[in-house]
């Protein structure tokens, strides 16, 4: 038997920030993670210590990456993006609609939109080059992550923190915004990604000022804005004054696209299949000695609906984190008694006992009616 691969076959990205040019491009052309060889038990038994501990480290990083997956709902949002960014290839002289993606935590929307960016990086490189005619570095997208209570001149900073600016340290904030347009024009940016933006706040005077920001960047940039948040309609990004909502918000809630994703549901038989082929593309990526076929979508699909209530994000933090443990345990296998271990997030939590409940009044289930009648026949024999 062969030894493991060795993860220095593959430059890390644990210690990468998408804050910065040079972390979003490792992230782009980073390859594909190879899936560690499927062993038996009598083929970890058989392994050395060292050849273990390798194989294990192989597993952990495997298991704690999977993904994106190409769910019916990151489909759905990535198709749209590429509607509205390839139709904003107008001149310059007329400014583009903007993209507001706006879902729950936990669904999935952040992943999906960087997945998008990756994509759209790696199409401009390969079509235009590394560098454009003047000689500069070519960076298709720039990506900039608000925190709490974050001003004006923080958010143009950002930019220029991206870029990798001298002159991000000192300036004004009008300063800062012509430097970042410098930086937008030299490097053929055509995407801007602002995640978190409902760390804002866009009422009174600050949303005007706010959204007059943003309206200038539509204006004079020549991207596409990309917006990504948490209930950005109630925070007031789509105010219109003839809703009671201040006159200047207007144009950007003319201007701006929303789209969303929506947690998995198993009110009828497209979406459970929808939950099912999910199951089964975990279940062939899951690296354990003693995985079977049917483990996730035939004995834990309702558990795991019920744990999680259909949001991706907090399905592979239970998954990753039980594959951990059953590493660990020498357990090897998904069960409900060892997934009642890990602990995840407090929403999910909170609405497992109700979907539990319901669960065993039988008032739902997740499974197909075609996976329910295989499992009914092989109960009679």
């Amino acid at each position: 038997m062969s030894e493991p691969r060795s993860l220095s076959e593959r430059p890390r990205l644990d210690n990468l920030t998408l804050s910065r040019k040079e972390g979003f491009r490792q992230l782009a052309l980073a390859p594909p993670r190879i899936q560690p060889d499927a062993l038996t038990a009598a083929d970890l038994a058989a392994l050395g210590v060292a050849a273990r501990a390798a194989y294990d480290r192989l597993r952990r990083d495997w298991l704690a990456n999977l993904g994106p997956i190409r769910t019916p709902q990151l489909a759905a949002l990535q198709e749209d993006l590429w509607d509205i960014v390839d139709s904003n290839v107008q001149d310059g002289d007329k400014p583009k609609g903007a993209i507001a993606v706006d879902a729950f935590p936990g669904l999935g929307k952040t992943t999906a939109v960087l997945h998008f960016a990756q994509k759209f990086h790696l199409r401009e490189i390969g079509e235009e080059g590394e560098f454009t005619q003047a000689g500069h570095e070519r960076w298709p997208v720039c990506r900039v992550g608000l925190t709490s209570n974050v001003g004006m001149k923080d958010f143009n900073r950002a930019i220029l923190e991206f870029f990798a600016h001298p002159a991000r340290f000192r300036g004004t904030s009008a300063q800062f915004l012509q430097r970042a347009l410098d930086c937008v024009l030299d490097c053929e940016t055509k995407v801007l990604i602002i995640d978190d933006l409902h760390f804002l706040r866009w009422s009174g005077r600050n949303g005007r000022e706010v959204s007059n920001h943003f309206k200038y960047i539509a204006n004079e940039f020549p991207v596409t804005l990309i917006f990504v948040g948490v209930e950005l309609a109630n925070r007031g990004l789509y105010s219109e004054a003839d809703d009671g909502g201040d006159v200047t918000l207007a144009q950007t809630a003319r201007r701006t696209t929303p789209l969303t994703m929506e947690p998995f549901a198993v009110n009828d038989d497209k979406r459970r299949r929808e939950w099912r082929n999910l199951m089964l593309w975990l279940e062939k990526r899951i690296v354990l000695a003693e995985k079977f076929p049917g483990m996730l979508a035939d004995e834990l699909s309702d558990y795991l609906y019920a744990r999680t209530t259909g949001h991706i994000g907090s399905l592979m933090t239970l998954v990753n984190r039980g594959c951990q443990r059953a590493i660990r345990t020498g357990t090897e296998r998904l069960d409900e008694d060892l997934l009642n271990s890990v602990k995840i997030d407090a929403a999910s939590e909170k609405a497992r006992q109700q979907l539990e409940a319901s669960l065993r009044a039988r008032r739902w289930t997740s499974k197909t009616s075609t996976a329910r009648s295989a499992t009914t026949k092989a109960a009679r024999g």
